[in-house]
């Protein structure tokens, strides 16, 4: 058996044929590994790929029904997907340490199960006690279609594919595995890719489909580790978001060839296990007595994918014994809170230089959208004038650097939400809404600066 010689950087799969201190293609130094590749078994795959080359089939024969997807029982998991699990799709989920990667692959895992499919569960990092143990606190009843093994070589785990033939093969993680072929250690650009490659072409197999899901490692800068070719190479990159000492856990998709992105999953971590939250905005918002008002409170409308929640936000505000008082945004970007402290001192007339300002949300859910602006001010005006606004009152508008009210895209979607869950007042921009629209249970003010908003809702002269 010949074998040739070359060398690989770790960082960036780079190839060279001689040893190079720094990579000329990332720029990194001491990366070049010596890797030792069997010429012959390349020239037997490329003869045998040659051998079973697939021949081309027309668009029209091509069957891309629903029944294409294994849906289940979990709703919040299915949206995130697009309506469940493609049948021959290769999924990639990645999170921090402790988020609930294993927690949630076993629950789906369960459910597939029960529907009648096969499953295998491949673990490069814990033991099938470890799995076991798990299994027996989140899950009521272990179904007998579940096949559990704790292996780091994937050339094992391809054996073992063909013998236990499953619907789903759930691989955690893709860096902790190694093909014998590659003299990488595990963990490096070149076995992740080529294990990856491996399980893809399980997956796409035209005879036999199965779906992949894929568990990928996070760097410290919250990004998926190993080389961007990884992300490419799957049909589907989800993210699974959460301190490990928080109850509020979202999925999202960043990348999907069968459905949007942009749709959140939201779960709940318990002591069973990730529990969908079915209904957002109960969980977003505090039960309160009728007719109990907080100073500090703002609600307002999110849009999350397809879903609308309403969303909870909370102020303090505290004198500042510091030349420098403090900007703290649990929920937001810092700059964004400087920069809308900015606004209502300037056009609302509101001093704040001596005072510290905290924004958080109920539930802990992190803002993105411009549509919440104008209820985190209002929420600081609430706390600063010590007065509470009534809970059914909710904010809906992005506010200019000049103090005026913006438009936000959904607005009348929002609006008639709202009206479903009998809220009674809402505060939108001017011109907000089409001129024949109309709402028989909730009262629209639709305003043109924030200080005509401010004077509404706290009466001032």
């Amino acid at each position: 058996m010949r074998n040739r010689v070359i060398y690989r950087c770790s960082q960036c799969g780079n190839e060279s044929l001689r040893w190079m201190g720094k990579c000329s293609e990332c720029n990194s130094w001491n990366t070049f590994e010596e890797v030792s590749i069997d010429t012959r078994t390349k020239k037997d795959r490329r003869q045998s790929t040659r051998v079973g080359s697939r021949l081309p089939i027309k668009l029209l024969d091509v069957d891309a029904e629903d029944d294409h997807r294994i849906v289940t029982g979990i709703d919040e998991f299915n949206r995130v997907l697009g309506g469940g699990i493609v049948k021959d799709s290769v999924t990639i989920l990645t999170a921090r340490p402790g988020a609930g990667k294993s927690t949630l692959l076993l629950e789906i895992a369960n459910d597939i199960a029960r529907k009648g499919h096969r499953v295998l569960y491949v673990s490069g990092e814990e033991s099938e006690t470890q799995i076991s143990s798990r299994a027996c606190r989140i899950l009521d009843k272990i179904p007998k279609d579940i096949w559990i093994l704790s292996d780091n070589s994937m050339d094992n785990v391809l054996d073992v594919v063909d013998k236990v033939d499953p619907d789903l093969i759930v691989v955690d993680s893709i860096q902790t595995f190694t093909l014998e072929e590659f003299d990488s250690r595990a963990g490096s650009p070149i076995q992740s890719i080529e294990c990856a490659n491996a399980l893809v072409e399980v997956a796409k197999n035209r005879d036999r489909p199965r779906a992949v899901i894929m568990v990928g490692h996070m760097t410290k800068a919250n990004e998926m580790a190993g080389l961007r070719t990884l992300e490419h190479l799957v049909d589907t990159v989800i993210y699974l978001e959460g301190e490990s000492d928080e109850e509020l856990r979202t999925l999202m998709a960043t990348k999907n060839r069968f459905g949007r992105t942009g749709e959140i999953g939201l779960f709940s971590m318990g002591e069973k296990g990730m529990i969908p939250i079915d209904d957002p905005s109960e969980f977003f918002m505090t039960r309160r007595d009728d007719g109990e008002i907080v100073p500090g409170s703002a609600l307002s409308v999110i849009k999350e994918g397809s879903r609308l929640i309403v969303v909870e936000i909370e102020s303090l505000v505290s004198h500042s014994f510091t030349p420098y008082p403090g900007r703290i945004g649990e929920c937001l970007r810092k700059d964004q809170l400087s920069t809308l402290i900015s606004i209502l001192e300037q056009r609302g007339n509101i001093g704040l230089y001596d005072k510290n300002v905290v924004i958080k949300t109920t539930g802990g859910l992190r803002l993105s959208e411009q549509s919440v602006n104008l209820a985190i001010i209002m929420s600081i005006v609430s706390s600063i004038y010590n007065k509470g606004i009534p809970n059914d009152v909710v904010f809906i508008a992005d506010v200019g650097l000049t103090g005026e009210l913006k438009r936000v895209p959904s607005l009348e979607g929002r609006v008639r939400e709202l009206n479903r869950m009998g809220f009674k007042k809402v505060y939108i921009p001017r011109d907000g809404l089409k001129s024949n629209s109309s709402f028989e249970g909730i009262q629209v003010y639709q305003l043109r600066t924030l200080q005509e908003v401010i004077d509404s809702v706290f009466s001032l002269p």
